[in-house]
């Protein structure tokens, strides 16, 4: 995939078809995302934003199409090998251990990356010993970046919904990814929250230089920090371009607000 690095593609995705029964998510989606560049993904619900999602990292399989990251085809790997490449996800609905604390959750997150025996670990000694401490190094160092550290030692089932979508954030960034998966990661939340998650996910995005595919319905989040937005309807991909673009283009508009009758 020469062409793909010669375009500054971290993530290439080609005629992407996929679907469940009679019902076709997805058709024919082609989207690209350049190095460290945050592409939105929005569009009206049932529109295939997260069946795009779970195409990227494996939860499905598409019937045709591939799937590049950093010039590697990816569309038959499992979840887990996507992960150890460097794709990591937030979920719609969150997907956390609600009966650990916050701290157990990030270090289960690490866990592909503690590399040592089942003898080392049950006598913790050893590299055993050595990788709790560098894992825990990072997750403690993620855990101040988001400003978890009143709930660090909390069950998760305990605390407040907005702030469980930022340990499933998290999570995502404790994997060390080279690409960030976010769905829907401010559903649910007030606008203070909202304010909070969007500021989070620009100091990620600018400090750690990765990039990110968002998927949201706050429009007034997209356009202010979003690089570009790729909109889809019933599964077709109807326009891809900056917030500006995007905001006065005739097609998003119909599929958003239906054609005036005539």
């Amino acid at each position: 995939m020469n062409e793909m690095a010669e375009n500054n593609a971290i993530l290439k995705v080609e005629n992407l078809e996929l679907s469940f029964g009679g019902v076709q998510a997805l058709k024919g989606v082609c989207l690209d995302v350049k190095q460290h560049e945050l592409l939105a993904i929005i569009g009206p619900n049932g529109a295939g934003k997260t069946s795009f999602m779970n195409c990227v990292n494996a939860f499905y399989h598409p019937q045709e199409g591939r799937v590049f990251f950093e010039g590697r085809d990816i569309t038959n790997l499992r979840p887990d090998q996507i992960s150890r490449l460097g794709v990591s996800r937030t979920f719609q609905n969150i997907q956390l251990f609600v009966g650990l604390s916050v701290v157990d959750n990030l270090m289960a997150a690490r866990h592909f990356k503690m590399n040592y025996n089942w003898l080392e670990g049950a006598f913790y000694f050893g590299r055993a010993r050595r990788a709790e401490v560098e894992n825990r190094r990072i997750v403690e160092d993620i855990i101040d970046l988001l400003e978890l550290e009143p709930v660090r030692k909390q069950v998760v089932e305990t605390i407040p919904y907005g702030l469980r979508k930022r340990v499933d954030l998290a999570r995502a960034l404790v994997q060390d990814p080279k690409l960030l998966l976010l769905d829907e990661p401010m559903a649910g939340m007030n606008a203070e929250e909202k304010e909070d998650m969007a500021r989070f996910i620009i100091d990620v995005y600018e400090l750690w230089g990765i990039s990110a595919v968002l998927v949201e319905h706050d429009m007034s989040v997209v356009m202010d920090i979003a690089d570009r937005i790729a909109v889809l309807d019933f599964g077709r991909e109807i326009a891809v371009g900056t917030p500006e673009e995007i905001k006065g283009n005739p097609k998003v508009i119909e599929a958003y607000l239906g054609k005036a009758a005539e």
